[in-house]
């Protein structure tokens, strides 16, 4: 069969392993999260605020998706792609600290790294201290973009849009609508009237 959107959507949605059951809690308490939100606050019913709520949910679900090569100790996926940021990274700094830091010393970094794409992936899956998984997302996305810029089949602005995705969402962060942290800002505002966290 040829791959499609939809084939390859149904086939990560169902691919055994461990994985699949806990992203579909996940997405299972993303719409929890959501429906309790807009029954509890009428001024998170309009459509603009279901599309905020799409996006985040897609992007929280491509993290968790490129956590899944990741995942400890199979580092070999990670490894490949780091080599490639020694070779084609438009900063050398960049380049040599992967080359002598990070690359030697991958059983202490790559575990480093899926904890962060998998934080970043749960942030913004529920809505949960969103600015800050999109501030961590928002650092990937600049390695990422620097990192293989001129790598051979890459398109910078590949990265360049993932990075400004995660910018809009550090600017505006989007668990704040139908996501965990609008009934954790609700909470507190009915408790108290004091300033906000800037995590959610």
């Amino acid at each position: 069969m040829r791959p499609n959107p939809l084939y390859d959507a149904l086939h990560f949605l169902t691919q055994p392993g461990w994985f699949t059951p806990v992203l579909w809690l996940l997405l299972l308490t993303a719409i929890g999260a959501a429906m309790l939100a807009w029954r509890r606050n009428p001024a998170e019913r309009a459509p603009g605020d279901l599309g905020i709520w799409a996006l985040r949910v897609l992007m929280g679900t491509m993290w968790w998706q490129q956590t899944l090569w990741k995942i400890p100790p199979n580092f070999d996926g990670l490894k490949y792609w780091m080599q490639q940021e020694v070779e084609h990274a438009a900063v050398a700094l960049q380049s040599a600290l992967v080359r002598d830091l990070v690359l030697p010393n991958i059983t202490v970094f790559g575990p480093l790294v899926y904890l962060m794409e998998l934080a970043i992936a749960v942030s913004l899956l529920l809505g949960l201290f969103s600015r800050t998984g999109a501030l961590l997302g928002l650092l990937m996305g600049v390695n990422l973009w620097l990192g293989l810029y001129s790598a051979d089949g890459e398109w910078p602005w590949t990265y360049m849009f993932l990075v400004m995705i995660q910018a809009w969402f550090v600017v505006d962060p989007p668990g704040r609508v139908l996501g965990v942290d609008a009934l954790l800002r609700r909470r507190k505002n009915v408790r108290s009237a004091g300033t906000l966290s800037w995590v959610n």
